[in-house]
Parts: structure tokens; C-alpha cells; sequence
């Protein structure tokens, strides 16, 4: 029996890229069952293939209209679906939404793309980039004069789609076992990572966060940004409070300096950020952690992923680990402060197929004749 926050939930998750596959793993590691369709004769990655960690898996050829119905009846068995195809490949399969209900009305059908299933773009190609720029969720990703690049998959797969999808599924789920009645869920990367930018909206409705990049607290001012250090290494400071700006320059030994008085004001901020440049030069990126790391001036070092992995702080939570020599992350969020365990093995493609089989109801000699017939 699976563990976790979602046990008892079960997820039928059909194979992808990115964002999708990125959901199922997050509801796994919260410990749904999830169960994955992959591509018969597909590669094994092994333990490079993090996202499918702690799900079961079958392979079956979808071309195959006995494959299919073995699909529909583990559909007819669970609560939700993860299919992150363009659309209208699932419906030209026969396992789109009408074709399910008829089998599950209580599924949530949970469909991730990166321009939605409506709309002029819903059939052109893209990738995170795109979609988080199409949002407005680029904009402020760099300095004034800089070119816009978001960090990589974040901002849109996982961020706008991967966990809107998840948030969509669940909530879903919840209203099916209140009424009877599933749901489809359009999960759309451009949709999520612009619902995302509604806390700087929030900014720019107050007038603190203009359409000109460089020109509010968080694109533009000495006192939130990264510096290079003696080094070559990275540092980053925030604080936007004046209580904290005030404790940063007195850690820099520049309390009494006149220049830096006014925190607020604009048309100082390029010499100041010089001038922060310039002392930041003086020390290593270690000595600096030495001297602000853990307190109230907000600041942290930018780590690589090597080094946040033995960061004190990252090892007393335990979040990133090395598991079959491959670095990656614990199960987040957490509940009543207990640690996550190690996510579940990574599973070969089909590895579960007949477990999985038997579950609906499937016996020994139709599963040996789908192996001979090259179904399975």
C-alpha cells in the first residue's frame, strides 16, 4: 500500500515531455498511484528519467484498437488523466474526453499544452520560452539593456503548466467525489505562467513596477540584485525594507555613508549599484557568506546545484539527494514537519504490466495473449 498525502488517489499518466510527465512525478511523490503508459519498445533512460520516479508502468502500441481498450478500462479504474499531446491527437487516438466519459464520468481529464486548447496558436509548435513570453512572464526575467531569458522550464513547464496542472487535477478530483462528475482540465503553460504575474501586477497597479525594465526595487535597485565577488562566484541581497537595508550597510561598514540615505530614490540607484559592485569585489563569495549569511540583511550565496546540494542549510532538510548516483530533489511540499522519504525506483518501460492488468481484472492467459500478440 503507497504512502503519503494522496494515497488511495490513482493516475493515469500517458507518456510526454517535460511538463507533464513533471506532474505526474509531483503527485507520485505525494504518494498517488500513478500509472504510466509509455510507448511500446520505447528507451529505458534508467536513472536519468527522475520524473518517472515512484510510478508503475505498462507499455502498450495505441495503434493497436485491443491496446486501446486496455487503456480504457485502466482509465475506467482511475480518478484522473495526464495526456500532454497537442490537441486533438488523444481524440484521433479514440481516448479523448467523450471517448473516456463513456467509460468514467468521474474522470478528470487533464490536458497540458503550452498554448491551450483553444485559440490561434493551439496547434503551433513552441517551448517554455515562448510561452512565457507570449504571458509577459519574460519581461523582467534580466537587467535594463540585457536580454530577457527566463530560467530554463521553470517560469513555463513547471511553473505555469506542470503545477497549474496539478492544482487542476486535484481540485477536480475533489468536485468529482462531491458530485459524481468529472472534469476537463485545459492546462494551458501561456495561461498558468501569466496567472503567475499577478503578484507584480499587483506592484505595477500601485505604480511600483513600471513597464520599463531596470525601473522598480526588483529589476532596477543596488539593494536587491546579484554581484560578483573576488572570487568569480555570486551573492544575492534583498533587502527592501528599510530595517534590513539599514543592517546590510552596517555590516558593509557604510552606515554613516550619505549616499546611501535615501533607499528609495530612483536616480541614485546606478552609482549605488556601482559602488555595491565595487565592494562586493573586495571579498570572496565565502567571506561574505561568513559575514551575512543568517541574518536579517537577506542575502544568499547562487549556488550551482552541487554546491546547494551541501549547502548546511539544504542538507539539515535533507531536499536535494543523490539517489543511484543522480542528484535530485526531494518530494515537496511537506506535512506535519516529517522529511520525505526517498522517492519510489524508477521503473523500466511495462515493468508493471501485468500487476497493473490483473488489478482490472485481467487474467494469466489474456495477459500471455496480448504478449504474444504484440500488444504488450
Amino acid at each position: 500500500m503507497r504512502g503519503g498525502v494522496l494515497q488511495g488517489v490513482r493516475i493515469v499518466e500517458f507518456e510526454g515531455l517535460g511538463p507533464g510527465p513533471f506532474c505526474g512525478m509531483l503527485l507520485a511523490d505525494l504518494g498517488a498511484d500513478v500509472i504510466l503508459i509509455e510507448r511500446k519498445g520505447g528507451a529505458h533512460a534508467g536513472t536519468a528519467s527522475i520524473f518517472k520516479r515512484g510510478k508503475r508502468s505498462i507499455a502498450l502500441d495505441l495503434k493497436n484498437d485491443e491496446a486501446k481498450k486496455i487503456a480504457l478500462d485502466i482509465i475506467a479504474h482511475s480518478d484522473a488523466l495526464i495526456e500532454g499531446l497537442r490537441p486533438g491527437v488523444m481524440e484521433r487516438l479514440g481516448l479523448g474526453p467523450e471517448d473516456v466519459r463513456a467509460r468514467n464520468k468521474k474522470l478528470v481529464y487533464g490536458r497540458l499544452t503550452g498554448w491551450g486548447q483553444t485559440g490561434p496558436l493551439k496547434s503551433a509548435a513552441g517551448h517554455d520560452i515562448n510561452y512565457a513570453s507570449l504571458s509577459g512572464a519574460a519581461w523582467y526575467a534580466g537587467a535594463d539593456g540585457d536580454a530577457p531569458v527566463p530560467p530554463p522550464t521553470l517560469v513555463g513547464d513547471v511553473g505555469g503548466g506542470a503545477l497549474y496542472l496539478a492544482i487542476g487535477i486535484l481540485a477536480g478530483i475533489m468536485r468529482a467525489r462531491e458530485t459524481g462528475e468529472g472534469t476537463v482540465v485545459d492546462a494551458a503553460i501561456v495561461d498558468g505562467s501569466a496567472h503567475m504575474m499577478n503578484l507584480l501586477y499587483s506592484v505595477r497597479a500601485a505604480g511600483a513596477m513600471p513597464d520599463e525594465r531596470g525601473q522598480s526595487m526588483l529589476d532596477g535597485a543596488h539593494f536587491y540584485s546579484a554581484y560578483e565577488c573576488a572570487c568569480g562566484g555570486w551573492i544575492s541581497i534583498g533587502p527592501l525594507e528599510p530595517k534590513f537595508y539599514m543592517g546590510l550597510l552596517e555590516k558593509l561598514g557604510l552606515s554613516g555613508d550619505a549616499d546611501f540615505a535615501a533607499q528609495y530614490d530612483k536616480a541614485t540607484w546606478p552609482a549605488l549599484k556601482q559602488r555595491f559592485a565595487e565592494v562586493f569585489k573586495t571579498k570572496t563569495r565565502d567571506d561574505w557568506t561568513k559575514l551575512l549569511e543568517g541574518t536579517d540583511v537577506c542575502y544568499a550565496p547562487v549556488l550551482s546545484p552541487a554546491e546547494a546540494a551541501v549547502h548546511p542549510h539544504m542538507k539539515a532538510r535533507n531536499t536535494l539527494r543523490e539517489i543511484g548516483g543522480v542528484l535530485q530533489a526531494a518530494a515537496a511540499p511537506r506535512f506535519d514537519g516529517a522529511v520525505p522519504a526517498d522517492p519510489g525506483p524508477i521503473p523500466a518501460p511495462g515493468e508493471h504490466a501485468e500487476e497493473i492488468l490483473g488489478e482490472i481484472g485481467a487474467d494469466e492467459r489474456a495477459i500471455k495473449a496480448w504478449r504474444e500478440a504484440g500488444i504488450l
